[in-house]
């Protein structure tokens, strides 16, 4: 069985308390370009969201795990989305909320830990990530453990200042 708790972060579900950081992450605009929302969440939206959010993998196609530091601070999200068991493949995305919080290895950390869980506890195939090409460093975090380049999505994305390309990454089991 393989452990969600790496040397300096843990990965685990989420909680009611966790109401506060993900009003905070799912309203931040910043973010809205990279998860496609397009309008703010209530809290109440958020709370039936957490209070479904146990439900299982092979149910609702999706995985969402808080990163948290051994001190019990969440300084992001991990997941797995578009699970498709028959293929055995899935999507994987990260979010280190605080820019602070960024390049201290903890998102390495945690790719790490969910890539071993989806390859050996779902075993999966193979994973697949969508990054906007300008996003050197999850570029090279998603290289740096493993992920490959295998296409390029031309103006795939659209924002207030045009269209812009979204990389294709895929890691397969090996």
């Amino acid at each position: 069985m393989v452990n969600l708790t790496g040397k300096h972060i843990y990965l685990r579900a989420l909680e009611p308390q966790d109401l506060d950081f993900l009003y905070l992450l799912e309203n931040d605009t910043a973010v809205w370009e990279i998860s496609g929302t397009l309008k703010p969440y209530s809290k109440k939206v958020l709370r039936l969201y957490l209070d479904n959010a146990h439900r299982d993998i092979f149910e609702v196609k999706q995985l969402r795990l808080c990163i948290s530091t051994m001190d019990d601070n969440c300084i992001g999200l991990i997941d797995l989305f578009d699970f498709d068991p028959k293929h055995k493949r899935a999507g994987i995305g990260i979010i280190i909320i605080k820019p602070e919080d960024r390049n201290k290895g903890w998102g390495a950390e945690a790719l790490e830990i969910l890539c071993s869980y989806a390859f050996s506890v779902l075993d999966l195939h193979q994973l697949y990530a969508n990054i906007l090409e300008e996003n050197k460093a999850s570029i090279h975090l998603f290289e740096k453990l493993g992920f490959v380049q295998i296409g390029t999505k031309k103006d795939w994305i659209r924002t207030n200042s045009g269209f812009k390309n979204e990389l294709l990454f895929q890691k397969i089991k090996s």
